[in-house]
């Protein structure tokens, strides 16, 4: 297995990203990782360099680059060199902490996408209220403005990865919508359940409210770009923010309520790790020929870590053989023209 690490890309890059390479290491020593980006940079953080190759570069794509125009200019920049690198079979998979917007256009222009898919979709494993297990939601982002057809696409690819990554038996997919009725919701939807409630592929199970999906309601949740957005963002914010409140409320209820956060400790860990979306890996642009995964900018070495072995689990179920092997099965329109 072969990765191809942007490793100039996020907030603390290179550090944080390095040394999550160098703790995932640890557990996987059969990958081979191609770290793309200053070299004298990148060696400040390694403890070792077995299986690991650096490719230098000095140019990369900031946070405020315009992504298309920056993938196209900066032909030398460690994203753009790591995606080549899959394209041109040198690496299986690449992962990036940088520009989101540079990442999904690298994806696009430079991996490819499958064939039968005309918007990949961005996909993150959610956390789920009091179970091991999460849910997947896609499209996060990757695409303001979808067809009834692209979520019917996002369907299959989230049941796919979600049965054979997460090893879900026949996962439940939700349509998220304002109401569970199947008449709710806008022309967008409504079409949307007629062909979700038709494929035989997966197993639907209607519409899902948004106040349901930390209960686990669906094991994949598919909605269009911009409402996934929105969604993501409002479920981070409110765990943040929750955090917050209780940290500030303890601090400010004098020893009485010390006393209590020291002996519901543990309790309060365990919310935390709950909550910890993080653990379940970064976010996968799913539908391209290669696995393309997109991790938080501010992201720190554990969170690569569990990154990589997600990509690794990715790799090791060959998930996206898997799927392209689907989507060449299915018959285009010109094959239903013609029968």
């Amino acid at each position: 297995m072969r990765i191809a690490v942007d490793a100039m890309g996020g907030d603390n890059a290179p550090k944080a990203i390095v040394e999550g390479v160098m703790l995932a290491k640890k557990d996987f020593p059969e990958i081979e990782f191609l770290l793309y980006g200053k070299e004298n940079e990148i060696k400040k953080y390694m403890t070792d360099d077995k299986n690991v190759t650096i490719i230098h570069t000095d140019e990369k794509i900031n946070s405020d680059d315009e992504p298309v125009k920056a993938i196209r200019r900066k032909k030398t920049a460690s994203m753009v060199l790591a995606a080549q690198a899959v394209k041109n079979g040198e690496a299986d998979a690449i992962f990036s902490a940088g520009n989101t917007g540079a990442l999904l256009a690298a994806g696009l222009f430079i991996v490819g996408r499958i064939k039968g898919i005309d918007r990949p979709g961005l996909m993150s494993t959610m956390p789920v209220i009091g179970k091991d297990a999460g849910f997947d939601m896609l499209d996060l982002g990757a695409n303001a403005d979808n067809k009834p057809e692209h979520l019917a696409n996002y369907a299959v690819l989230g049941s796919f990865y979600a049965q054979k990554v997460r090893g879900i038996n026949r996962p439940r997919v939700g349509l998220l919508n304002n109401g569970t009725e199947e008449t709710k919701g806008s022309e967008l939807t409504k079409k949307a359940f007629e062909l979700l409630s038709q494929d035989p592929a997966i197993h639907f199970i209607g519409n899902v409210e948004a106040r349901e999906l930390l209960d686990g309601a669906a094991d994949v949740v598919v909605t269009d770009g911009f409402t996934g957005n929105a969604v993501l963002k409002s479920i981070e914010g409110t765990a943040l923010n929750l955090m917050a409140l209780l940290k500030q409320s303890i601090l400010d209820s004098g020893a009485k309520g010390k006393l209590g956060a020291l002996l519901l400790k543990d309790a309060l860990r365990k919310v935390k790790n709950e909550m910890d979306y993080a653990k379940h890996g970064g976010a996968v642009l799913f539908g391209l020929k290669a696995p393309v995964i997109k991790t938080h900018g501010a992201t720190g070495p554990e969170a690569v870590a569990y990154t990589i072995k997600q990509i690794h689990t990715m790799l090791a179920t060959d998930v996206v053989a898997q799927l392209v092997a689907h989507f060449e099965e299915m018959p285009t329109d010109k094959d239903e023209t013609q029968s």
